[in-house]
């Protein structure tokens, strides 16, 4: 486990925070000051020694929307009013950007959105945010400052709500995804009792939340290193509607896949529910669930011994869709082996036929042409790829 001082010490030296863009920005934000203060994902990733190449860049600060506005275009830093409604201003600066936000505190709720007042008072600023391991902040020389104990949560890997879990979501349903998140990316699957019960009792409660939230959740949570016993979890929770075989293949899937791949997981919870249903309760793009399908189909083929037709339609997705069909069906260490020795012995050449040739020997271009080239593909792929132009145009059906 990491030490406090060892954490401490890597905040102060982190590279995003050395950055001379960074460093402009909190200077002319009056960070020297105190007023402006890093915080958020950079900071806590940085405590809890998670990797991040260049990690987003989330400010806090004293000043009003209007302030950081003045003061960015004062010093020829680009400003755009993302969300100056709720105190944002995106700020870039070279390859840097910033999301910067005033110090703010909840005035009303309705569980999704909330009426803020903007405010000087750091306490209460970290009161408003949904973790302690989030209410983390840090000066420009690296200093941190750390008002509800979030340190030690991120020490112990330990996702807690700030103060009363079930206020916290009353404010913010969308935080029972979150916690399910956080728990997996950065909680090591552990759970923390009092949220988790918070969770459940408000699983009744969350059909008010958009789609494309809880989609943007849910892909974060496919993403993180292991997340088979967090469905599980969330599905004896009430959260989500999941059957067991979907868990159990998930979990499969984490042993045998070097490295978990989204399409891998979702392709598996397709197999055991509705693709249709899941992509519009989740409002999944057409390129996310295609690339789950074509998984899917692939794993389908490699479990029928398909692998020539699986290399060739769906060569960019074949490899974890080996992982996919193992887990799909109990495939042991030595099957795993051998389908991926098969694939990397299969070359896969372009078909040899096209339309054009069948044109040129008669047919006239319609259905007929395209069955009888969909045919000879089929006959094609069932050689091993190889029958050749001229033996497939010999063996056409007019």
């Amino acid at each position: 486990m990491v030490t406090r001082a060892e954490a401490e010490a890597s905040l102060k030296a982190a590279p995003w925070l050395q950055r001379l863009e960074t460093q402009k920005l909190l200077l002319v934000l009056e960070g020297a000051e105190g007023r402006t203060r890093a915080v958020g994902g950079s900071v806590r990733d940085t405590l809890m020694a998670h990797a991040r190449g260049n990690p987003d860049l989330d400010i806090a600060t004293e000043l009003t929307p209007g302030e950081v506005v003045a003061r960015a275009s004062a010093a020829g830093i680009a400003a755009y009013p993302t969300g100056i409604d709720h105190g944002t201003v995106t700020l870039k600066l070279g390859d840097e950007t910033a999301e910067v936000t005033t110090l703010r505190e909840d005035v009303e709720t309705d569980g999704r959105h909330a009426v803020v007042r903007f405010g000087t008072d750091w306490v209460r600023d970290a009161e408003r945010r949904d973790f302690t391991m989030n209410a983390l902040y840090a000066g420009m020389d690296g200093t941190l400052f750390d008002p509800l104990g979030g340190l030690e949560d991120c020490l112990h890997a330990r996702v807690r709500f700030i103060g009363d879990p079930d206020r916290r979501i009353a404010e913010d349903r969308l935080r029972v995804y979150r916690f399910f998140r956080f728990s997996a990316s950065h909680g090591g699957e552990r759970f923390d009792a009092a949220g988790l019960a918070a969770c459940r009792l408000a699983a009744g409660t969350l059909a008010s939340l958009s789609a494309e939230r809880v989609g943007a959740e849910m892909l974060k949570l496919l993403a993180a290193p292991r997340v088979a016993t967090t469905f599980r979890v969330m599905s004896e929770a009430g959260i989500l509607e999941l059957f067991e075989a979907a868990v159990g293949s998930l979990a499969a899937y984490e042993t045998i896949a070097p490295t978990p791949q989204r399409s891998g997981r979702l392709a598996l919870i397709v197999a055991a529910s509705d693709a249709d249903t899941l992509q519009t309760r989740w409002r999944l793009s057409n390129d996310t669930m295609g690339t789950a399908r074509q998984t899917l189909a692939a794993a389908i083929l490699l479990e029928h011994g398909g692998f020539h037709e699986a290399v060739y339609r769906y060569g960019k997705v074949v490899h974890d869709a080996v992982a996919v069909a193992a887990a799909l069906n109990g495939w042991t260490e030595d099957a795993v082996s051998e389908a991926h020795l098969r694939l990397e012995g299969t070359l896969v050449p372009s078909f040899p036929v096209s339309g054009a040739d069948l044109v040129g020997l008669g047919f006239k271009p319609g259905p007929r042409l395209g069955a009888e080239l969909n045919r000879l593909e089929r006959l094609w792929i069932e050689s091993g790829f190889a029958l050749d132009r001229q033996t497939l145009l010999d063996g056409m059906q007019h």
